[in-house]
């Protein structure tokens, strides 16, 4: 049987490690790429860094940066006019060192690609981009470009998370053979709204499934097969996708990700000893039960600082005041495999973008 390679516990989860939001080095200066809900709550855990600055926001319209930058305490704000798009305004900005890329999964390539070029760090909102001939673009850029990418899987840094895999590591479950995830709410139907859009990547795939699709990666690896199915409404937007992955030990795991139907939110990893199973909501869970299969069952509770995100920044923050361009808990290779494997789904499931049809500069 192949060893898993679990997911690297990041330093600021680990057991003595100090608050999140305690300063780690030089202060960093953040630019945020739109001002959507997403935006809104992670400038908040921005903001409780020591060692960030708010130092520009970027939108559409003038009114909306303006009043971000107003709510938030941001230096400047920049929006689309006759100068050309806010976001290049804002890379264009000496003030400011990295980038937070909060627009809709579409314009994630166009957006990071522009920052990268312009020699700034970024932080991307998952899914990373469309497609993996984007990801692996974006990637050779930030090498050539010698700064810091990464994808917004703010997941693997919680702290409930990362007890997980130290459980999976352990032994304590055995040989781990099976996982179930789900992750679903019904959404209504807006034709304009970036869920059900797919000029804007739409559909539960792209949007939801990284998070069932994380449990399944850190107990058992990436997958040998994949084999997807899903509902695709007459806009050409998956509205609900079943994946199951399977692995050469015989292990396999069940995801499940929806739009259209509310469900559990949990996750389950079941071995040879026992199996555990997360609280709800699975993306950001701070309750595990742990029931080995001859023994009492237990809860273990994990309480976290801000909105969740802070773990995930102050590891951006962390690398990049080390020098490193990539994260060790979420690497450039986790990103475009599982790129790699939503390719692979949407391919079964007939769900075709238009960013899948344009070429990549090279």
């Amino acid at each position: 049987m192949t060893a898993v390679q679990h997911i690297p516990t990041p330093p600021c989860v680990q057991p003595g490690a100090p608050s999140p939001v305690q300063a780690t080095g030089r202060t960093l200066r953040w630019g945020v790429v739109a001002t959507g809900n997403i935006a809104e709550r992670v400038t908040e855990d921005i903001a409780r860094l020591e060692d960030a600055v708010l130092q520009a926001v970027s939108s559409r319209g003038q009114a909306s940066a303006e009043d971000f930058a107003r709510r938030f305490g941001f230096a400047t704000s920049y929006s689309d006019s006759s100068e050309g798009k806010g976001y290049d305004q804002l890379f264009a900005d000496p003030d400011v060192d990295i980038v937070y890329v909060a627009s809709p999964h579409a314009q994630h390539y166009e957006i990071t690609r522009r920052a990268l070029e312009a020699g700034k760090h970024v932080l991307c909102e998952k899914s990373l981009t469309i497609n993996a001939r984007e990801a692996e673009d974006l990637i050779e850029l930030a090498r050539s470009r010698n700064v810091f990418l990464m994808e917004a899987v703010w997941t693997r840094f919680l702290p409930c998370i990362n007890r997980i895999w130290e459980l999976v590591a352990s032994g304590e479950l055995g040989d781990i053979q099976w996982v179930q995830a789900d992750l679903g709410f019904p959404a209504a139907y807006d034709p304009s709204h970036r869920l059900w859009d797919p000029a804007a990547g739409g559909g539960a795939l792209l949007d939801l499934t990284v998070y069932p699709l994380t449990f399944a990666l850190g107990a058992l690896g990436y997958p040998e097969t994949v084999h997807a199915i899903g509902a695709v409404n007459a806009d050409g937007v998956d509205v609900q996708n079943a994946l199951t992955l399977g692995y050469a030990s015989g292990g396999m795991a069940q995801l499940t990700s929806s739009l259209v139907s509310s469900c559990p939110r949990t996750a389950v990893i079941s071995g040879t000893k026992g199996w555990l199973h997360t609280g709800s909501p699975l993306h950001n869970p701070v309750e595990l039960t742990i029931t080995p299969h001859m023994g009492e069952t237990r809860t273990e509770r994990f309480p976290q600082v801000g909105n969740g995100y802070t773990y995930e920044l102050r590891e951006v923050t962390r690398c990049i005041q080390a020098g490193l361009l990539e994260s060790p808990t979420m690497t450039w290779a986790d990103s475009l495999r599982t790129m790699r494997i939503f390719d692979a789904a949407r391919a079964q499931m007939g769900v075709l973008y238009r960013n899948d049809e344009a070429a990549v500069p090279r």
